[in-house]
């Protein structure tokens, strides 16, 4: 059974948030097992109030933990017995070690993961890759949301490839469309960098091109995946979630303005309760940190149960189905077609 190793000690509300998340995911499958890294008096105070299969959980302890306040490479270097680092080598050096969970410091994660689990052969730059709900009730991958904040056309060019691969092993779409997000739809819109990834992607054999995109596209348009720039992306990915919580925080100040809005919701609860759950990025889970060796899934920063399940549910779907093999095999390919 794959082991899912979880960093306990990770994100804003650690440890109660990510190990009740990582039980929610227990209960849900019974295909894997949960190593948690970090405090394990901590770690076993909360699964104390927790029903769970305890055959199914070890605990690794952790006398440190990496914060957002930490430079990323000092720390991984540095801090050998931190929840991070000790996850990661066991990543790493397990061979029953399927995928890491942690909603920990990005830059941490980032780096931990070049460091200590390496890239795929071939792969120029990995990417962050989280899901943003959609108007057709699915979701739209955009890779990369930050990454890597400079890129050459090239790292945009295999962001789609790589994209391409997570779409078919984790969701099953197998001829996924791909847009380039840039600043409007026509061919020559952009600037150089993507006015040059636009032709290096329109002649990739294992992309299905949907040609630029505009911001709206991610959430709107016709498009399975949305290949950016990391800064680009941050900011598009932001944007939306600026949007969910702005609209659901003014749906319950409208109808809570007076007894005849109290009325109109009890009428539209069903509805309003349905675009609240489409506006949730949290229920797609994290970030799947594409390019390299193992599965590193990213979760956001103030991840709380019902967002660290499904990151958990992520990084099974993505070890059962192959990722990685999918994304070396595109790779491969990809560098076939260029020396022929």
């Amino acid at each position: 059974m794959v082991k899912i190793i979880v960093d306990a000690m990770g994100g804003d509300h650690a440890p109660a948030e990510i190990v009740k998340g990582a039980v929610l995911a227990l209960q849900e499958r019974d295909n894997f097992r949960i190593v948690f890294t970090g405090d394990e008096a901590q770690i076993r105070a909360v699964l104390a109030t927790l029903r769970y299969d305890a055959a199914r959980v070890d605990i690794v302890h952790c006398s440190e933990v990496i914060t957002n306040d930490d430079t990323p490479t000092q720390a991984i270097r540095t801090m050998k017995d931190s929840s991070l680092v000790v996850g990661l080598r066991m990543l790493k050096e397990d061979p029953e070690a399927g995928g890491f969970v942690s909603a920990g410091s990005t830059g941490a994660v980032l780096t931990g993961g070049v460091l200590l689990i390496g890239r795929i052969r071939g792969v120029l730059r990995p990417a962050l890759c989280p899901g943003i709900p959609n108007v057709r009730g699915t979701r739209t991958l955009l890779c990369d949301c930050g990454a890597n904040a400079e890129c050459r056309p090239e790292y945009l060019a295999q962001f789609a490839l790589m994209a391409t691969a997570y779409s078919r092993a984790a969701f099953g779409v197998q001829n996924p469309r791909v847009g380039l997000l840039t600043n409007g739809t026509e061919e020559h819109k952009g600037d150089p960098l993507h006015q040059e990834a636009h032709r290096l992607i329109k002649n990739m054999k294992s992309v299905n091109f949907a040609g630029n995109v505009e911001g709206r596209d991610i959430m709107y348009g016709d498009i399975d995946i949305a290949v950016s720039d990391g800064f680009s992306g941050n900011i598009a990915l932001k944007a939306v979630e600026g949007c969910g919580k702005t609209v659901s925080d003014i749906l319950k100040r409208e109808f809570k303005r007076s007894l005849s809005s109290k009325l109109a919701y009890l009428c539209a609860r069903k509805q309003i309760n349905k675009l609240r759950e489409m506006l949730d990025y949290a229920k797609l889970g994290g970030s799947v940190f594409l390019g390299l060796k193992k599965v590193i899934v990213k979760s956001h920063g103030s991840s709380k149960a019902a967002s660290i399940c499904p990151s958990v549910l992520q990084a099974v779907d993505a070890y059962n189905n192959d990722l990685i093999g999918s994304i070396e095999g595109l790779i491969a390919q990809s560098l076939e077609e260029e020396h022929a």
